[in-house]
C-alpha cells in the first residue's frame, strides 16, 4: 500500500493545539528550562525590608536615644566647675580716714587672684521631666518614619514581581503559540514543496512565527528587567529561570472586605499619633519652664583677697547656699509659644485627614478594579471557548486546504490574543489584590 507523502504531515496538524499552562518542550519564556524554586510575593517584601540599609537605623536611633537620655540623667548630678582669674584694676576702694594713732586703713592690692571650684546641684527642675517625655517621643517618631520609609518597599516590591509575573504569563501563553505555528508550518512547507500551494503560505506562517519570537524576547528582557530590580531591593541573587509564583489574596482580600475598610494599620498613622506626643511633650516642657527651679551651690577657692576685700594677703575661702530661678513674667512669650504648638497640631490633623482621604480614595480603585478583572475574567474562559472552536476549524480546513495560511495564522492570532487577555487578567487581579492589601496595611501572605 502505497502513502501519501502529505499524510505524515496532515496527521500533524490534527494534533490538538497544547493547553495553556502545560509544560512544552521549548515553550517557556526565553527557551529556558522550567526552575525548580518558585520566589513568593511576601518573602520578597521581608527580604527587601531586612536587605534595606535603613532597616539598620533603629539600632542607631536606640544608641542615640539612650545618650541623650543619659545626658539628662546626669543633669540630676552635681555641676562642677574650676575657674580662676588674675587680674590688675587701676583702682582700687580706699577710705579716706586717719584712725588715731596715724593708722590709716589698709588699701586692697590692685591686682587680684582666685582659683575655685564651684558645684551646684538642682533640687527642684520641673523641665528635666518634661524633656525625657520629649526625647522618648522624638524616638519613637523617628522609629515610626522608618517604618514609613520601609513599608514603601512593598510597592517598589509589588512593581518589579507583577511587571515580572505579566511578562513570564504573556511569555507561557506565545511560547503555546509559537508551538502550535511551528507544528502547521511543515503542513505549509510540505504543501510548497509538493506544488500544491503558493510559497507565500510558508511566507505567512514564518513572518508569524517570527513576530511572536520576537515578542517573546521582549517579554523576556522586560523578565529579566524586573527581576533585577527584585534582586536589587532584596539584596540577593536571583535567577532569570526562577519562577513567579501567582500570588493567592483571594480569601485575605473578602475578609478585608467583609470588616471595616479603615487603614489605620498603616505607618503613617503612628507617625502621626508620635508627632502628636511630641507636641504634647513640647508643650508639657513649655509649661515646665515657667514653674520655679531650685538648686543648691557651693564654693571653694584661694586667691588675694578671698572673700574679705580688705585682705592683701592670700587666702582660702568657701561658701554654700541655695538659690531660686523664676520668670513669673515673660511678655506672653510662653502663651505665644502654646499657641504655635496648638496651630501645629491642627496641621498635622490636617495632614492625617488628608491622608486618611487619599487611602480611602485608593481603596475605592482597587476594590473597583477588582471587581472589573473579576467580571474580565467571568467572561475570558467563554471567549477562549469559543475562540478555539474557531480555531479548530480552521486548522481543519487549513489541514484539508480549504483555508490559506493567512485565514489560520489570523484566527491562532485571535485565539492567541484571548488567551494573553486571560492570562493578564489573572496577573493583573492578583496584583490588584496584594495592592488592595498594601493600601490597608495588611501584609500579604
Amino acid at each position: 500500500m502505497t502513502i501519501h507523502p502529505l499524510l505524515p504531515v496532515l496527521l500533524l496538524a490534527l494534533t490538538p493545539t497544547p493547553t495553556p499552562g502545560v509544560p512544552v518542550a521549548g515553550a517557556t519564556l526565553g527557551a529556558q528550562t522550567p526552575a525548580t524554586d518558585t520566589l513568593r510575593l511576601a518573602s520578597l517584601q521581608e527580604r527587601a525590608r531586612r536587605a534595606d540599609p535603613r532597616a539598620g537605623q533603629f539600632e542607631l536611633l536606640a544608641r542615640q536615644s539612650a545618650l541623650r537620655l543619659h545626658n539628662l540623667d546626669a543633669e540630676r548630678r552635681p555641676a562642677v566647675t574650676v575657674e580662676s582669674h588674675a587680674q590688675y584694676q587701676s583702682d582700687v576702694a580706699r577710705i579716706p580716714i586717719v584712725l588715731p594713732g596715724g593708722v590709716s586703713p589698709p588699701t586692697p592690692p590692685n591686682d587680684t587672684y582666685d582659683a575655685r571650684i564651684g558645684a551646684t546641684q538642682r533640687l527642684i527642675d520641673p523641665t528635666l521631666g518634661a524633656r525625657r517625655d520629649i526625647e522618648r517621643a522624638q524616638h519613637a517618631h523617628a522609629e515610626s518614619a522608618v517604618r514609613v520609609a520601609l513599608f514603601a518597599l512593598r510597592h517598589q516590591v509589588n512593581d518589579a514581581y507583577f511587571a515580572a509575573l505579566r511578562a513570564q504569563a504573556q511569555g507561557d501563553e506565545i511560547a503555546a503559540g509559537i508551538a502550535a505555528l511551528e507544528a502547521q508550518l511543515s503542513v505549509a512547507t510540505a504543501r510548497v514543496r509538493e506544488g500544491a500551494a503558493l510559497p507565500s503560505e510558508e511566507h505567512t506562517i514564518r513572518a508569524e512565527l517570527l513576530r511572536r519570537r520576537q515578542a517573546r524576547a521582549e517579554l523576556s528582557a522586560s523578565r529579566v528587567a524586573a527581576l533585577t530590580v527584585l534582586a536589587e531591593l532584596t539584596g540577593a541573587s536571583v535567577s532569570t529561570e526562577v519562577v513567579l509564583a501567582l500570588p493567592d489574596h483571594a480569601d485575605d482580600v473578602a475578609r478585608a472586605r467583609g470588616g471595616p475598610s479603615d487603614p489605620r494599620a498603616r505607618p503613617e498613622f503612628e507617625r502621626f499619633a508620635r508627632s502628636r506626643d511630641v507636641l504634647e511633650g513640647q508643650e508639657r516642657a513649655r509649661s515646665a519652664q515657667d514653674r520655679p527651679r531650685v538648686s543648691a551651690f557651693g564654693r571653694v577657692g584661694y586667691g588675694r583677697p578671698g572673700l574679705n576685700p580688705l585682705n592683701d594677703t592670700f587666702d582660702s575661702y568657701w561658701l554654700a547656699g541655695v538659690q531660686l530661678e523664676w520668670s513669673p513674667w515673660t511678655w506672653g512669650a510662653g502663651g505665644r509659644e502654646r499657641e504655635v504648638l496648638a496651630l501645629q497640631r491642627r496641621v498635622l490633623t490636617a495632614d492625617e485627614d488628608a491622608f486618611a482621604r487619599q487611602l480611602h480614595r485608593g481603596v475605592a480603585q482597587d476594590l473597583a478594579a477588582i471587581d472589573r478583572l473579576e467580571a474580565s475574567l467571568a467572561m475570558d474562559d467563554e471567549i477562549i471557548a469559543l475562540r478555539e472552536r474557531i480555531a479548530d476549524e480552521t486548522r481543519a480546513r487549513f489541514a484539508e486546504g480549504v483555508v490559506t495560511s493567512a485565514d489560520y495564522v489570523d484566527r491562532q492570532t485571535d485565539l492567541l490574543g484571548a488567551r494573553v487577555a486571560r492570562a493578564l487578567h489573572r496577573v493583573e487581579l492578583a496584583q490588584a489584590h496584594a495592592q488592595f492589601l498594601t493600601t490597608l496595611g495588611i501584609e500579604v501572605k
